[in-house]
């Protein structure tokens, strides 16, 4: 799917019926964590439809309770196979979580984004969000990080992953 996107080739879909059809049950093959960054339409980077994939969007990709929650429904509950952890170029969150901010809820949220940006202290240049490079590195191991954060703290996932009847990914989407 991702392939037709690039090539602007995507499905043509009838969503009023599809809508219809779906409403007595869906089987999702995946479950995706994406960003909350309103430029990247899962859906539509993967050629999807309705009822094809669960999505849980959060800025920063970041798992939390709630996150896991939702994926452990998607995987153990509903069959999908697959749960893709989705991280993003010019990552605000990331960008926020490097410079520090301290804002309300953002805090909290960010400070899951901190091992991230601690891990990326190896980069060999400026380490600072001006540096695209360095944000891009950093939005890159979060991906890595809340892979492992999966595993870590949710014992259903990381059962059905030794099990081999789920499988962590991630992606990283260049814009």
């Amino acid at each position: 799917g991702n392939a037709r996107f690039l090539a602007n080739d995507l499905t043509m879909r009838d969503h009023t019926s599809k809508v219809r059809s779906a409403a007595g049950g869906q089987f999702p093959k995946a479950v995706v964590l994406s960003c909350l960054d309103s430029r990247i339409p899962v859906e539509d980077v993967f050629d999807l439809g309705l009822g094809d994939v669960f999505v849980g969007r959060v800025a920063g990709n970041i798992v939390n309770e709630d996150l896991l929650g939702s994926m452990e429904f998607g995987t153990k509950v509903m069959g999908s196979k697959v749960i893709l952890v989705l991280g993003h170029k010019h990552c605000g969150a990331v960008v926020a979580a490097i410079d520090k901010v301290e804002l309300g809820n953002i805090t909290a949220m960010l400070s899951k984004i901190q091992p991230a940006v601690a891990k990326s202290q190896d980069f060999a240049g400026d380490k600072v969000t001006s540096n695209v490079a360095f944000v891009d590195h950093v939005a890159k191991n979060n991906v890595l990080l809340m892979k492992e954060t999966i595993l870590a703290q949710s014992p259903i996932i990381a059962e059905l992953v030794k099990a081999g009847t789920v499988k962590i990914v991630g992606a990283y989407y260049d814009m």
